[in-house]
């Protein structure tokens, strides 16, 4: 499985910029609104320096990263939920992604027009979110006289999804997002079903000058002081320098990083954050033929992770060897590994986690 994240947020924020440079793509910037109209995808490796190591040890054919894909979205305005800007389209392509990722303008630039008149990004961001409540309590509204039909049968599934759609609507109506609603887990299926935007977990990038990103201000703090309060995690990121770090042989950026004080790129934390938001884990395989990282949700078993490898491998499913990346990292083989009593045999209710190396036994 991999990860898609939608870039939204309003038109002249760097949306397009911050794409390109994370992508090394070449989507059309401009300073005007809707620019970009139709979605433009990149799909890029996750960096992983834990592949790095197991390449160094087990010198195999080739490396494998998981990967991450960024949809660049064209720019919500006010009225988007009632199709200003054509916003129905732009609105619909958010629902395709797993992770909506807001990009707030951190920045001052005469030349680039902001299309408020001044750059505020808390407003700019209670402007995107009232677009996606008002799109999510719409369609619920839109809907209800169906759901209600299906209702009359009865039933303890019926009564769950009437208490769900009720609080939904009522924290919709009163200005918060579906997130903010706890359900049973028996209607689980159901509320995916709804594809509600609010619902989707997000994060907050502020598109920030370079000055901004090496002394962050009192202002920019504010603006992380009211993400937090809505229970986001706020990511400055310089979109002028991830275009640089995008350009550099990749030995090289580690080194340019450290000239900019950072220790990890855009990229890096967007990816890191977007793992923790979705609740996903990465598991490794490793041998001579190919070293490869894995994606599952937290809570996944053996069998089913096996499962993203090939069906068959679940099917046939007799038993997971597993090591801990940290034990193989110290020890420096597997060998090694095997030698001290930290390879584990693990059955089908195991529980794979972050970081394990595993190898799958299985009938064919």
């Amino acid at each position: 499985m991999g990860l898609s994240c939608g870039i939204v947020g309003l038109p002249n924020v760097g949306k397009s910029t911050l794409f390109n440079a994370l992508t090394s793509s070449s989507v059309p910037v401009a300073n005007y609104p809707f620019c970009t109209i139709d979605p433009h995808s990149g799909i890029v490796p996750v960096p992983d320096k834990r592949l790095d190591r197991l390449a160094e040890i087990y010198n195999p054919k080739r490396v494998v990263p998981a990967t991450v894909e960024f949809v660049d979205i064209a720019g919500l305005v006010k009225g988007a939920s009632q199709g200003e800007g054509l916003g129905n389209q732009f609105l619909g392509h958010i629902r395709s992604v797993d992770l909506i990722v807001h990009v707030l303008r951190g920045f001052q630039d005469g030349e680039i027009t902001h299309v408020h008149g001044e750059v505020n990004p808390i407003s700019d961001l209670e402007v995107i979110e009232t677009e996606l409540l008002l799109a999510d309590l719409s369609s619920l509204t839109t809907r209800l006289p169906k759901l209600e039909k299906q209702w009359k049968v009865g039933g303890k599934e019926a009564e769950g999804q009437k208490t769900l759609v009720v609080d939904l609507m009522k924290a919709l109506e009163d200005g918060r997002s579906a997130r903010s609603v706890f359900s049973d887990p028996l209607v689980e299926s159901f509320r995916r079903g709804l594809g509600l935007l609010t619902d989707k977990p997000a994060l907050y990038v502020a598109n920030v000058s370079e000055e901004e990103a090496k002394h962050p201000s009192l202002w920019i703090k504010s603006v992380e002081k009211s993400v937090t309060d809505r229970g986001g995690t706020l990511i400055p990121i310089c979109a002028k320098w991830e275009a640089e770090i995008a350009e550099l042989p990749v030995e090289e950026r580690a080194a340019f990083l450290s000239e900019l004080g950072l220790t990890q790129s855009g990229l890096d934390r967007l990816a890191f954050e977007g793992y923790r938001s979705l609740g996903l884990v990465t598991f490794l395989t490793a041998g001579e033929d190919e070293v490869r990282a894995w994606t599952v949700h937290k809570g996944t078993t053996a069998p089913k992770a096996a499962s993203e490898i090939h069906s068959d491998i679940e099917r046939g499913f007799i038993r997971a060897e597993v090591m801990k990346f940290e034990d193989i990292d110290r020890l420096g083989s597997e060998k090694a590994v095997k030698e001290k009593g930290l390879l584990r045999l693990e059955g089908k209710e195991y529980i794979i986690q972050d970081g394990d190396v595993v190898y799958f036994r299985f009938h064919v």
